[in-house]
């Protein structure tokens, strides 16, 4: 028992001092970012954060400044007053500036999420009930051992699915109902497009880290755009309710230098 909390201490120390790429017990704050698209969400969240501070305690100091200047028994007059012609124009025109300010970087991210620079890695996931399958549709062997063309053989795109990791084969430092049976190798520094598909029912593939959620429709070919920055290893869910096993659907993606990932290809096309 007396080990058990000192490897616990241990682990919590680690994950403390390291990136927050997992959700934590009693998280409050956002995972940490890993792809430029999520450091944006992050920073146009904390700009949203202050714009809400200020316009609460503006609202509120006007409240208080209304009600103690402004009642029957402080002014006699107050029935007197109607309206306010240049009062009316500020309260037009301020909240439309903070909407306007609000609104460009908010138009800026928008764009950003939708642009695909020049791919070097196309990633295909398909979600199924309830399970996710994932191909790397650019990387094919050719086996011409005969060196004539009639004898090329084209070995298959790879693919593989990915099931969660039953408790009972768990090991020390893996998440419960968070890791898969294989981990999905991505490069970091590389330009990477997703293609999302579903074989059955809607699903939502959905990693906070990267700031991706994107919806797996049946016949139907979503795209997104990743960029990772730096490495480590990441995990998601299926955030659509799916059916009974929705919940047991994790995602673990682990990204790694680019040569890294070249020998983890070889290796799975070679298996």
């Amino acid at each position: 028992m007396f080990t058990q909390k000192i490897y616990s201490f241990f682990i919590n120390f680690v994950f403390s001092v390291t990136s927050c790429d997992a959700a934590e017990p009693w998280q409050i704050g956002i995972q940490d970012p890993a792809t430029p698209i999520m450091e944006g969400m992050l920073r146009f969240h904390n700009f949203l954060v202050f714009c809400i501070i200020f316009i609460g305690v503006a609202v509120c100091w006007l409240l208080y400044y209304i009600v103690l200047n402004f009642n029957e028994n402080s002014n006699k007059k107050v029935y007197k007053f109607t309206h306010h012609n240049a009062l009316e124009v500020i309260w037009t025109i301020i909240p439309a500036y903070i909407l306007v300010h609000i609104a460009v970087p908010s138009f800026a991210l928008l764009y950003s999420l939708d642009e695909l620079i020049d791919p070097q890695v196309t990633l295909k996931i398909v979600g199924h009930q309830w399970y996710w399958s994932y191909e790397f549709s650019d990387y094919q062997l050719l086996n011409d051992s005969n060196n004539t063309d009639t004898d090329i053989d084209v070995k298959p795109i790879l693919n593989f699915d990915c099931y969660m990791q039953s408790t009972e084969d768990l090991t020390k430092g893996f998440f419960r109902l968070l890791e898969t049976e294989n981990r999905v190798f991505l490069p970091t520094n590389t330009h990477i497009r997703l293609l999302i598909t579903s074989a059955d029912v809607l699903h939502s593939w959905a990693v906070p880290s990267f700031g991706i959620k994107v919806d797996a429709c049946p016949g139907r070919l979503s795209q997104a755009s990743l960029f990772i920055k730096r490495p480590g290893l990441f995990y998601g869910q299926c955030s659509e309710i799916c059916g009974v096993n929705h919940a047991f659907m994790p995602i673990v993606i682990k990204s790694v230098e680019p040569n890294v990932f070249v020998r983890w290809i070889t290796y799975m096309l070679n298996k």
